[in-house]
């Protein structure tokens, strides 16, 4: 009888001791995997800057001291895409995300004073990046940033420390299916054409985007396609859209140049794509494999924007490999 009391007694300290934190218990998983949780997290800022006469929205977060990690966003969104992962960045990295005009929470100039083409773009966050004095970064390219992202990349390959590529597409090979009515509207450029790509950006369009090719579609926020619903139903944006849509035709002859800067100066590279993604499928990741020496590659299965179901694993591999390559 004693002896089964003290055992209760024991088992009662030990549920004690172990609920006051006395002892820490890790799985080898826990060491190995989420490795941003384990420090602070630093509050992100919100603020606006003037670039080129335009007040351009960005969120920013960690110490300024420590290597930046710029953060481009793709189409239909905006920063708010990085909202997760700024935080988990910041507790090692100095982070920026800019919206671009007509994006976000930024500016939206009229179209006959503003030209929105991927040229101007670039031109808006290499000012951006000037009027901060950020002379060194590493750059995360999605979508639409990474046409902004490689211009400047390949203009300034000098300051750039790594790049980050998830879903941004730098080789022919990544134009499939999804881009033969867009490519339809570069080569007969005609209200009529550009009509059915008005479809990408209504609610149907958005959501189909956030939820294709993911494993749970529950776990997708609605908040994101509502979040980008306030800047694509501003007036003229629909035509804005179209208008990048159009242009996106001028980054194909810059593939070339890219690849030509990514097999002379071997930027240190992660690749973290989606693989289910039916707009940037993986037949466009494959091919950085072939001019590129430093490359970490992985495929996650999850869709178009990654970091909304492989958010924590992304941010994962984002600070091991910087690690890695001395970036810190």
């Amino acid at each position: 009888m004693k002896t089964q009391i003290l055992k209760s007694a024991l088992g009662i300290a030990a549920i004690a001791v172990i609920s006051l934190g006395l002892f820490s218990f890790e799985s080898p998983e826990d060491n190995n995997t989420i490795i941003h949780k384990k420090e602070k997290n630093q509050s992100t800022l919100h603020k606006t800057v003037k670039i080129n006469g335009l007040d351009i929205f960005y969120r920013e977060a960690g110490d300024i001291n420590k290597p930046t990690i710029l953060l481009l966003h793709g189409y239909p969104t905006s920063s708010h895409m990085f909202r997760n992962l700024i935080t988990d960045l910041s507790v090692q990295y100095h982070v920026l995300a800019p919206d671009y005009p007509g994006f976000g929470r930024s500016e939206q100039p009229l179209i006959k004073d503003f030209d929105y083409t991927f040229d101007n773009m670039s031109n808006i966050v290499d000012g951006f990046l000037k009027e901060l004095n950020v002379e060194k970064y590493s750059i995360y390219l999605m979508d639409y940033g990474a046409p902004v992202g490689f211009r400047i990349a390949s203009k300034y390959p000098e300051r750039v420390e790594s790049l980050i590529i998830q879903n941004g597409n730098a080789y022919d090979e990544g134009l499939k299916d999804f881009w033969i009515p867009i490519k339809k509207y570069w080569n007969d450029y005609k209200p009529e054409n550009g009509k059915p790509l008005e479809g990408f950006h209504s609610p149907a369009g958005l959501k189909w985007q956030y939820t294709h090719g993911v494993q749970d579609s529950l776990k997708i926020s609605p908040d994101n396609w509502h979040i980008d619903l306030q800047h694509l139903t501003r007036p003229e944006n629909n035509a804005i859209q179209l208008a990048m849509f159009y242009d996106y035709r001028t980054n194909v002859p810059l593939y070339p140049k890219w690849q030509k800067y990514f097999r002379d100066h071997q930027p240190p590279t992660l690749i973290v794509w989606g693989k289910n993604d039916y707009i940037f499928p993986a037949d466009g990741a494959y091919p950085y494999k072939r001019d590129l020496k430093n490359l970490e590659f992985h495929l996650l299965d999850t869709g178009h924007f990654a970091l909304e179901e492989k958010g924590d694993e992304i941010a994962n591999y984002i600070l091991k490999f910087l690690k890695k390559n001395n970036i810190k």
